[in-house]
């Protein structure tokens, strides 16, 4: 089962009130390189609440997810999974999952993030689908020469970590443009302000600073060490 928690306001500075769910850690692919590893999410109390989502002691089933979803006001911004990934155990995409929220967002201003490999053809094509019907995933690179190889897919928008001191704006190998996240930049910056992420459309990478209490992990990875 997709255990999901919707917080309706998020208290995460950087977030900004606005709601934010939490999915279940058995999303979590593992072609993910954070996983276990050097993923933010794994530290603090979001990692509390975390666990007890995947334990099954909070939020709803997947289904009780999406009508909270359809229930919130029209042209509701919101950010889906601070911690956890689309839905399906692992690697995999649950492409009616997806598609239950895809629906469930219209009229909303959903957006994401997802390790998930996407490793064929039909899952590519659900990811784009729900770019273009409004739910905004950004497909997650682990270096700026990943980040060229999800921008070729031509599915979504993508974002990328960066080394810890990449504070200034960059380009990948291929010259693409990378935007540093402007909510790391200025405190009176969130997401619930910026709404960078959320552009589909968008011909910028955004990128991530590494940052948390494994930052250095994510450093290495950052920097494809």
């Amino acid at each position: 089962m997709t255990q999901v928690h919707l917080t309706l306001r998020s208290s995460n500075r950087k977030v900004g009130p606005i709601p934010v769910s939490t999915t279940t850690a058995k999303t979590c692919p593992d072609a993910c390189p954070f996983k276990k590893n050097s993923c933010y999410a794994d530290g603090g109390p979001l990692a509390m609440h975390w666990r007890k989502v995947t334990d099954g002691e909070r939020g709803a089933d997947w289904y009780d997810f999406c009508a909270q979803i359809e229930a919130l006001p029209n042209r509701q911004f919101w950010r889906h999974n601070q911690a956890g990934d689309l839905p399906g155990d692992g690697d995999t995409l649950n492409l009616l999952q997806l598609a239950t929220l895809v629906d469930a967002n219209k009229g909303k201003r959903g957006f994401t993030y997802t390790h998930k490999p996407l490793g064929n053809l039909t899952e590519q094509f659900a990811v784009r689908n729900a770019n273009d019907l409004g739910f905004t995933i950004n497909l997650s690179a682990n270096n700026l020469a990943h980040a060229d190889e999800l921008a070729d897919l031509n599915i979504g928008p993508v974002t990328v970590v960066l080394p810890a001191d990449q504070i200034t704006n960059t380009f990948t190998p291929a010259r693409r443009p990378v935007v540093i996240c402007p909510a790391v930049m200025h405190d009176d910056v969130s997401c619930a302000t910026c709404k960078l992420c959320a552009v589909a459309d968008r011909k910028v990478i955004v990128g991530f600073p590494a940052h948390g209490s494994s930052k250095r992990k994510a450093e290495t990875i950052a920097k494809g060490e």
